[in-house]
């Protein structure tokens, strides 16, 4: 058995990578356990003399810092966003794959071109719809555009992920006189599990990060989400660090969670596998 050298030059860069990633999250956690006078006493870098929740607790009591009304309104539109796409985008991929008239193929590519146009080119126009809509300061009119212009993404990578399925498959259904309801039901969506997963993931990163939208969109505090929340944490005397860290935790941890529980099948489906 041929032994070989170990690569200490990788191990080293492994190091480093290690402790560069690693910095940032020592910092933002230690911080949160500390007091605002500690921290400011002891730098960032410093362990906190004496652990503290407290930053947590006025996170999470609503009548002090506000955090759970924008928590539950960040939950709403990620909510609604991620089932918008679910409900809209697999037919529609299923009907891009299948189908071979030209139009269909047409349609496609116009779809698509929403990849080439960034949110901030149509957020003026944007905001005159939502308004003459009826819907400015209203949760609704941040869920259809966060919704709209993660769709053109989730239909690419729903797309790949079904056109993996062989047509052998198709054909044997269509011989049993399966419809095209069951065919969609039974076969293309069970094997279409990682492009799902994928397009899950993807769009509620979209609505639980999405600043623009809320920024334009909403005005009130009823109606404010977690990235607009976290300006709470700056006055005019300065940051509260060590409770805006803590805020960054607890509004990381549901999109986290997301992410651990399908990330087998996201990265399945970002490498163009879907169900196989």
């Amino acid at each position: 058995m041929i032994k070989r050298r170990p690569n200490y030059l990788a191990g080293f860069g492994s190091l480093v990578w290690l402790f560069l990633v690693g910095l940032p999250l020592y910092v933002m956690l230690t911080a949160t356990f500390q007091s605002r006078s500690d921290y400011a006493e002891n730098g960032p870098l410093a362990l906190p003399d004496s652990f503290t929740l407290d930053n947590y607790l006025k996170n999470l009591d609503n009548t002090e810092s506000g955090f759970g009304q924008y928590f539950l309104n960040t939950l709403i539109v990620t909510v609604c966003v991620v089932g918008i796409v679910l409900l809209l985008v697999p037919p529609l991929s299923y009907a891009i794959v299948r189908s071979r008239s030209r139009l269909t193929n047409t349609v496609f590519r116009l779809f698509l071109l929403g990849l080439a146009i960034p949110s901030q080119a149509v957020i003026v126009p944007m905001f005159y719809v939502i308004s003459q809509a009826g819907l400015y300061d209203d949760l609704v009119g941040v869920i259809l555009p966060t919704a709209a212009f993660a769709m053109p993404v989730c239909a690419l990578v729903l797309t790949g992920a079904m056109r993996d399925i062989t047509p052998d498959l198709y054909e044997a259904m269509t011989v049993d006189g399966a419809s095209s309801r069951r065919i969609f039901f039974r076969l293309v969506l069970p094997l279409s599990r990682g492009g799902l997963s994928t397009i899950v993931v993807f769009s509620a990163l979209q609505a639980w990060n999405g600043f623009l939208f809320p920024l334009v969109l909403t005005q009130s505090a009823e109606t404010k989400v977690i990235t607009m929340g976290l300006y709470d944490f700056q006055t005019e005397h300065g940051v509260d660090t060590p409770g805006l860290f803590a805020a960054v935790v607890l509004s990381m941890l549901p999109i986290l969670l997301v992410y651990l529980f399908a990330r087998r099948a996201l990265v399945q489906g970002l490498m163009g596998v879907g169900g196989k």
